[in-house]
């Protein structure tokens, strides 16, 4: 068992600790118990298995395992902003197509609220130097 030691994350402080299982799986990769235990309320703790290289650092899983719920809001975001969620198709282009085109939109609006967050409006025409497909007319 590898020691456990305190991460800052926001405003919840953890305590990690990590246990080798299956070893004798593959030489260049390992298994691990990563184990996240609450110091403000020590009788919470929640647990998770990790694939990664031999090398991996408790650091790193530690990284990797705190952005779950980075990509859990992204995700709840998508559904609630571009429909993510809502599709009603049968087969696997069609879902495709619906993931598809509600991530492109999710994307476009997470880098236009990026922007008005730095210049305090958002742009809404693309950069003069870039190339469109569509030709220009001029009035």
């Amino acid at each position: 068992m590898e020691a456990s030691f305190l991460r800052q994350r926001g405003p919840r402080t953890y305590g990690w600790a990590r246990v080798e299982v299956r070893p004798w799986h593959r030489p260049d990769r390992r298994h691990w118990v990563l184990a996240r235990r609450s110091v403000a309320r020590p009788q919470e703790i929640s647990y998770c298995i990790a694939y990664c290289p031999t090398g991996t650092t408790l650091d790193e899983l530690i990284r990797v395992a705190g952005s779950r719920r980075t990509i859990e809001e992204c995700f709840q975001s998508a559904k609630q902003e571009c429909g993510l969620g809502d599709y009603q198709v049968r087969r696997y282009p069609g879902w495709h197509r619906h993931m598809t085109l509600a991530t492109a939109a999710h994307a476009c609006l997470t880098v236009l609220r990026a922007r008005e967050a730095d210049t305090g409006k958002a742009e809404t025409d693309p950069p003069s130097s870039s190339t469109s497909a569509s030709p220009k007319y001029d009035d």
